[in-house]
Order: structure tokens, then C-alpha cells, then sequence
């Protein structure tokens, strides 16, 4: 059975762009553009990683990342945060509220990729 991946982000080209290369690699791909589409998205996908935008429409990521971090049936969800915001207390922020990984834009997506794998236990 292949991982699932939530993609959420508010800006078009990176969903596109993250949604192509997930689906390559033979992940099963949802994406939202925003927190709450986010939040609702994890209920109906259930999936196993969430790729999760810091700056969005209605809810933020941090907000989004403490929902699911606060939901006891969401324990295993991995979740890796992306942001412009790469000041140390953003990503102390990020890590101290429950994500996973934190990584800044603009990201590498091989690096993304192969720290997603790393995440999902995928050699």
C-alpha cells in the first residue's frame, strides 16, 4: 500500500510542483490551500505525512499543526513544516508546537523527497 501525503499550501506553483513529485515517486497525493481545507482533508485522507505551509488563508500552519497534534488518532502523523520564515525562533516555534521537520523555502525538492522517504521509513 503506498503512503499518503497531504500537501497544504497557499501558493499554486509549489503544490503543482510537490504534487508532480510525490505522485512520481508513488506516493498517493491530496492537497489543500488552506488550514481549514487542511484540517478536513486529514479526516477524509487520513494520511500519513503532511507537507504543511506556515502562512496561509483562515488557518495557519502552526495553527493546523497544533489541531492535529492535540487529536490522540493523529499520533503518527508525521508532519514537516515549509516556510520563508527560516528566523530560529520560527523553527523553534515549529519543532516546540509538534512538527516533525522543518524546512525552509526556497527547498531543494530532492532533499524534501529524500527526507520525506527518511520520515516514512522508505529506503
Amino acid at each position: 500500500m503506498s503512503k499518503r501525503i497531504l500537501i497544504v499550501d497557499d501558493e499554486p506553483n509549489i503544490v503543482i510542483s510537490l504534487e508532480f513529485l510525490m505522485k512520481k515517486e508513488g506516493f498517493e497525493v491530496a492537497v489543500a490551500g488552506d488550514g481549514e481545507e487542511a484540517l478536513a482533508q486529514v479526516a477524509g485522507f487520513n494520511p500519513d505525512l503532511v507537507l504543511l505551509d506556515v502562512m496561509m488563508p483562515k488557518k495557519s500552519g502552526f495553527e493546523v499543526c497544533e489541531a492535529l497534534r492535540a487529536d490522540p488518532s493523529r499520533a503518527g502523523l508525521q508532519i514537516v513544516m515549509l516556510t520563508a520564515k527560516g528566523r530560529d525562533t520560527e523553527v523553534a516555534k515549529g519543532l516546540a508546537i509538534g512538527a516533525d521537520a522543518y524546512v525552509t523555502k526556497p527547498f531543494s525538492t530532492k532533499e524534501l523527497l529524500a527526507r520525506v522517504k527518511e520520515m516514512l521509513g522508505i529506503a
